[in-house]
């Protein structure tokens, strides 16, 4: 098949650079679809240099019309949906039932991006002393920058660049150079949508291009989603370099069920957690720690749950239930993680290891896998995973599963499955995470609400999503006002 072209867009115009590239590869078949560009310095500087020209007419432009920009991008996205969740399907392996959740999201913070003019509200004061009045206001900051995972190709760069814009920045995206089209493709209907040229800039590459995004003097903002030591890295560099950073890492999210749990309902929402997305998401509920009889009455049901789900290629219209992992390396860095458990004295209940897939033999392909017995020691325990592996892990009471979900060292997410209101308030008032559900099991938030990591799975103060991110993207001003003449400032004589 023909490669799809993968150019960089900077300043208004889509440019094929010439130079080093890497493969783009649909994991479903193995097959190369593209090859993504490997920019640095020279790329980053032009689209900077293209996004600092744009600021001062698109920052003065009226929130209201912004605004208007978003509507006809909501529209575009609408009308381009399909097309959307194909090319996600395509290069990241997701099924298409979860390529169009992801772009629902997307959308969702377009919604969200369309009700800047609120947003931007700041706060007045009349008569802050005698007749003196103070007001707020919020104003952008300039050149902002994205970088993006794999994961969700069309989502995540999704929760950055359509408030940013909207908030007056203008903006300088670089998507994960493992699956680059999707974000070509937003970019193509952002610029349909009539957003004048320089505001919005794509560029392709992998470590010199990010190292020259969190260097650059006229970047003020960086927003990064990805693992956890990169995230380190990008919060370090990026603030030591005068920048505000938003760095969200990975995880490791545990699932407390208890014994009074709805085994069907929990079987349902924990195999999605687990295994949606072939686990490749920082909210993936990878941990499941069953309290007392809780095990007895849960992990049958969800063995054969897991062993009925169908692996299979996402590029076809007959549907699998599951997709692939995103590289072959991906694939083999699960297997090692999941051979490390079981060497070190854990037991498999289900096993994907060995899934086949004969339509598509050379796809990145894993079954759904549930490991028994894990111990908080164990390297499958401490390491995130990102596959579709369930650890179990039996605890007696309530307490000792709290306690060890407050061992971790990430904070992304936690949820417990249970009938009792008094369990669920006890957990959702001592459990060290970000997110919480109850009966919920993936409880990320939506658009109008802070995607809130905590402890290693975030770096910053200021979170994406909601109005910490309107924060994020803007900076307040405040003016003290006292006008002089006579009654004005003193006791009004008549």
């Amino acid at each position: 098949m023909t490669p799809f072209p993968c150019p960089n867009f900077i300043g208004g115009e889509w440019r094929t650079p010439d130079g080093a590239t890497t493969p783009v590869y649909n994991p479903s078949t193995g097959d190369v679809i593209s090859h993504c560009p490997s920019g640095g310095a020279a790329e980053v500087n032009a689209a900077v240099a293209a996004a600092q020209a744009a600021f001062p007419a698109w920052s003065e432009t009226p929130a209201v019309e912004r605004a208007r920009v978003f509507f006809r991008y909501r529209q575009l996205v609408e009308q381009n949906f399909d097309r959307l969740c194909q090319t996600a399907s395509r290069e990241h392996g997701k099924t298409l039932a979860e390529a169009r959740g992801s772009v629902h999201r997307g959308l969702e913070n377009i919604e969200y991006a369309c009700g800047v003019p609120t947003l931007l509200f700041g706060d007045t004061l009349e008569n802050l002393a005698r007749g003196v009045d103070c007001e707020t206001l919020l104003q952008p900051l300039g050149v902002c920058a994205g970088i993006t995972p794999f994961n969700f190709p069309a989502m995540v760069p999704l929760w950055m660049f359509p408030l940013a814009l909207a908030c007056g920045n203008t903006f300088v995206l670089k998507p994960s150079e493992k699956v680059p089209l999707t974000a070509n493709l937003l970019g193509e209907l952002l610029d349909l949508a009539g957003l004048p040229k320089g505001v919005f800039n794509i560029v392709h590459g992998g470590r010199p291009a990010v190292d020259a995004l969190l260097t650059h003097p006229k970047v003020r903002a960086v927003s990064f989603v990805g693992s956890t030591p990169i995230a380190k890295y990008i919060y370090e560099t990026g603030t030591r370099h005068g920048k505000r950073v938003q760095a969200n890492g990975g995880a490791k999210n545990y699932i407390v069920i208890m014994p009074d749990a709805d085994v069907p309902r929990t079987v349902e929402a924990l195999s999605t957690a687990a295994f949606g997305c072939a686990g490749e998401r920082c909210m993936a509920g990878s941990t499941a720690i069953t309290v007392g009889a809780a095990a007895e009455r849960l992990l049958p049901s969800l063995v054969t749950a897991a062993r009925a789900i169908k692996v299979g290629p996402t590029d076809r219209p007959a549907q699998p239930d599951m997709g692939p992992v995103i590289t072959a390396q991906h694939r083999d860095h699960v297997l090692k993680l999941v051979a490390s458990g079981e060497k070190e004295g854990a037991s498999i209940l289900c096993d994907g290891r060995g899934v086949k897939v004969p339509d598509a033999p050379r796809g990145f392909y894993l079954g759904a896998t549930i490991v028994d017995n894990v111990q908080a020691a164990m390297t499958l325990a401490r390491e995130e995973v990102f596959g579709p592996v369930l650890n179990v892990m039996r605890m007696d009471d309530l307490d000792r599963a709290i306690e060890l979900t407050n061992q971790s060292a990430f904070g992304n997410g936690a949820a417990i499955f249970t009938n009792s209101g008094k369990a669920a308030r006890e957990f959702k008032h001592r459990v060290k995470a970000g997110m919480v559900g109850i009966n919920v099991g993936v409880p990320a938030t939506m658009a109008m609400f802070p995607f809130t990591g905590w402890d290693d799975s975030f770096y910053g103060d200021l979170h994406i999503q909601g109005r910490e991110a309107v924060q994020f993207y803007t900076q307040q001003k405040v003016t003290t006002t006292r006008w002089f003449g006579e009654g004005v400032g003193d006791v009004w004589k008549k």
